[in-house]
Parts: C-alpha cells; sequence; structure tokens
C-alpha cells in the first residue's frame, strides 16, 4: 500500500506537470484534526482546472493513479445528474488498498464555493487564488436546538414506533428494520447528540451516523445504545426496541431540562402501554382493543 507521503507526491506532480490544473485542495477526514488517521481514511481531492470537459471526455488520464480494482462516475448517474461543467467526480479504489475520490472543479465555481466548507486545506495554488483559513470541523458541530425541533424529535420517536410495533406484529421484519433505522434511530441519535453537545458546549462533532459519540457518552451508556441495534428476530427487535425506549426517555428528558424545554411524559409512556400491548397481543387478533 502506498504510503501518505507517496500520495501526497503523486497527486502534486501530476497537478504541477498540468498546466490546465490551476490548484489543488483537499477536505473530509484527512484535513480534519480531530479524525484518527487510519488505512481506510479516502484522499478527497479537487483539482481547479482551467476547462472540466477534456477530463471528462478523456478519462484515460486517471490511469496516473494508479492500478484500479473499481470505481464509480457519480455525475453520470441518470438519476443524479451533475453541473458537470463546474464540478466532476471520480471515486476510485485502487488495487494496493489506497482510495482518492477525485475531482475537477471550474475556477469560477471553486472560487463561489471553497470557503463554503471549513475543512478545505489548499495544497497548491500556482497563482495565488485562494486564501483559506486553517481547517476546522466547525461546520459539523452539534447545534443547539430550537424547542420545536426538541419537541418534533420527540414526538416522531414515539409516533414512529406505532409502525414499528404494528411490522413486528405482522413479523415484516424489513418494514421494521427500515422504520427502526430510518425514522426511530435518527431521533435517538439527535438526542444523544444533543446531550453530547451540552456537555460540551456545542463545541465538537459526534461524526456521520454519530460514529464518534462513544468518545462523549459514558461507557455503559455507549454499550448500550449499541444493544439497540437488532437482528432479523421478532423477540429480539422488540427488546431492542424497549431499550431504545428506555434510553431515548432518559436522554431526552435530560435535554429537555438542561435547555428549558421539558418533556412530554404522557406522549411516552402512552406509547410504551401500547408497544406492550401490541407485543402481547395474539398473532390471530381480529381487534387491536
Amino acid at each position: 500500500m502506498r504510503t501518505e507521503e507517496e500520495m501526497y507526491r503523486l497527486i502534486l506532480e501530476k497537478a504541477r506537470a498540468d498546466e490546465r490544473i490551476r490548484a489543488v485542495y483537499m477536505n473530509g477526514s484527512r484535513t480534519n484534526p480531530n479524525v484518527p488517521k487510519d488505512i481506510f481514511q479516502d484522499y478527497d481531492v479537487v483539482y481547479v482546472v482551467t476547462d472540466t470537459k477534456p477530463y471528462i471526455e478523456d478519462k484515460n488520464w486517471i490511469d496516473y493513479f494508479g492500478e484500479r480494482l473499481f470505481m464509480q462516475y457519480p455525475d453520470e448517474h441518470p438519476d443524479f445528474p451533475g453541473d458537470k461543467e463546474n464540478f466532476y467526480g471520480y471515486l476510485i479504489q485502487f488495487a494496493d488498498g489506497n482510495r482518492i475520490d477525485l475531482h475537477v472543479e471550474s475556477i469560477t465555481h471553486a472560487e463561489e464555493n471553497i470557503l463554503q466548507d471549513k475543512l478545505c486545506q489548499v495544497l497548491l495554488d500556482k497563482e495565488n487564488m485562494f486564501s483559506v483559513p486553517p481547517a476546522t470541523d466547525e461546520d459539523y458541530w452539534v447545534k443547539k436546538p430550537a424547542k420545536e425541533q426538541f419537541l418534533c424529535a420527540c414526538n416522531e420517536f414515539w409516533w414512529c414506533l406505532d409502525n414499528v410495533a404494528k411490522g413486528l406484529w405482522r413479523q415484516e421484519m424489513p418494514y421494521v428494520q427500515d422504520m427502526l433505522s430510518f425514522c426511530v434511530r435518527p431521533q435517538l441519535q439527535m438526542v444523544l447528540s444533543w446531550k453530547i453537545g451540552i456537555e460540551t458546549d456545542f463545541s465538537v462533532s459526534v461524526g456521520k451516523s454519530g460514529k464518534y459519540m462513544y468518545r462523549y457518552l459514558p461507557e455503559a451508556e455507549w454499550k448500550t445504545y449499541l444493544s439497540t441495534y437488532c437482528g432479523a428476530e421478532v423477540e429480539e427487535c422488540w427488546n431492542a426496541v424497549f431499550r431504545m425506549c428506555d434510553l431515548f426517555e432518559r436522554t431526552a428528558v435530560f435535554v429537555g431540562e438542561k435547555l428549558g424545554y421539558g418533556y412530554n411524559n404522557l406522549e411516552g409512556d402512552n406509547c410504551r402501554r401500547f408497544l406492550q400491548h401490541v407485543r402481547e397481543l395474539p398473532g390471530d387478533a381480529e381487534e387491536i382493543y
């Protein structure tokens, strides 16, 4: 596997040798000082070029970076057409284990947008076009919620468990898993992140999907959170659901009290009773109550 030093040299040598490339910058995990380094970190590289079209029409130029295992052209997806004239990407997994998420960007587009991502770090600027402050993950810090946002998250959590309950009674496990993953868990993750924000004065990021929450939660609480994930067995999911309820309620009460927003205990209590009732409902029941 090529080293970080070798990859940077490769990236910059290409830029220096190609007059059409006027600047190079990076963003993502490698420019974030709070992300631990590991072997799976991508190189998120942007070449600022005089014209994106030649790089799109003749894609053989990316052979320079090494042998590929597989790759993707995200801007060629028919359902998500990109602005190819200004920004075009190549997501490349190399045979040696390295990965580059490489983009070419027009000068005008870069000038208008480079400061919008505070994780940008300029590696090469042939004409001194860009003045970028030191990289920071400030844009990704947990944000203090408004009262309405907090109350809506609580309501969404309890309301969507209604769908989980009927899915478990019907033993429709794909539906259950989708409801838990895409509707219920995001609310649990959100209140946990708000708790972390409160305890850190809203000055940290918990990472994509909350993957860094373990840094800030007590070990027991983190393990409880992990135990809310479940497999495809009905009873296993029921147990995970009630662990989610316990963890959510404890956390939401804490957040509500600390922010002065309060918490609707009745909503959670009624939902819990409904969940328990459905869990005990016979599979051949003809009425819910």
